[in-house]
């Protein structure tokens, strides 16, 4: 009587766990439009959201259509997304959202599309930084204008206690990328001044890495060290 107890309830768990896996992927046309908007096949996303494909179905690591398209920018696919009503706020399990991801990796005609589509300037990665703050890092000049351009807070500190600025510095390798973002940077207010946590300022930074070109910059902008 117990064994078949037990069995009964293992079954019940097994279908319980069977389920939510086939919640989370979605059904056959879910999967077919993640498909084809991460191949970038824009007129599949468009006839499979005709047919009644959930356009926000998540896979199993909580990304829609929309992201998944934006991992390998792809620009029309991400259109007729967006245009659907996509949400480019959603996040993932690792909170990236289309916004978050096409800021930090330069994919600027998809950062374009969520900027004039409702993207939330404040929200924040697994970091804790906003999209500026990679795109900084990164080297991404015309990303780096078009968030300082929609109003992207320049002095966000994100959970590693670094701006955008400090990350230019830091994880930047000094070159004319990182120096017009440092540039960009001071002319849309960044506090010069603004410390890491344990203290280092932007131009004790520059100044230990040797980056000539910034220091001027920061020190014409009236940085300390």
């Amino acid at each position: 009587m117990l064994l078949e107890r037990l069995s009964t309830h293992l079954a019940m768990v097994f279908a319980m766990l069977t389920s939510l896996t086939a919640s989370a992927d979605g059904g056959t046309l879910e999967n077919q439009l993640r498909s084809a908007a991460e191949n970038g096949q824009a007129a599949q996303v468009r006839s499979l959201l005709d047919q009644g494909a959930v356009l926000e179905a998540r896979d199993k690591m909580g990304r829609t259509p929309l992201l998944l398209a934006t991992h390998n920018n792809q620009i029309d696919a991400a259109k007729v997304l967006i245009d659907a009503g996509a949400d480019v706020n959603a996040k993932d399990s690792i909170e990236d959202s289309p916004y978050l991801y096409a800021g930090a990796r330069g994919h600027n005609d998809i950062l374009k599309l969520t900027l004039a589509h409702g993207a939330d300037l404040k929200s924040t990665n697994r970091y804790g930084g906003t999209a500026l703050i990679p795109a900084a890092e990164r080297g991404h000049v015309e990303t780096v204008r078009l968030l300082i351009a929609a109003g992207v807070a320049v002095d966000q500190v994100n959970k590693l206690h670094w701006t955008a600025l400090l990350e230019a510095i830091i994880l930047g390798d000094g070159g004319q990328r990182h120096v017009e973002i440092v540039r960009e940077l001071i002319k849309a207010g960044a506090d010069v001044n603004l410390a890491d946590g344990k203290g280092v300022t932007p131009l004790q930074h520059a100044r230990q890495r040797g980056y000539k070109e910034m220091q001027t910059l920061l020190e014409q902008a009236g940085a300390r060290a």
